[in-house]
């Protein structure tokens, strides 16, 4: 495979995973998200995302919702972008 197809694949893989989280609110905001601004993602923001997929669902809907402050070793440029997202959706 070429870079390009590898990087084409692991947004693909990545948008299934945003979409499938198995909490509904959090599979339409990431999938929504994910949509929106996954193309554009370079390298060092698909490792940001995915991150912050592997974090647990209820984890990123408190950090969503303001319930609990974003953790320092969590709070990359992506997930600022996926809370200024979550205030237009």
């Amino acid at each position: 495979m070429t870079g390009d197809a590898e990087l084409e694949t692991r947004r693909k893989r990545l948008l299934y995973r945003s979409v499938y989280r198995g909490n509904k609110e959090n599979d339409i905001l990431l999938g929504q998200f994910a949509r929106a601004h996954i193309a554009e993602f370079g390298i060092a923001e698909l490792d940001q995302y995915e991150r912050l997929l592997d974090t647990g669902d209820n984890e990123i809907f408190d950090w969503i919702t303001g319930k609990v402050e974003v953790p320092t070793e969590a709070d990359t440029p992506v997930l600022r972008k996926l809370l200024a997202f979550r205030v237009r959706f």
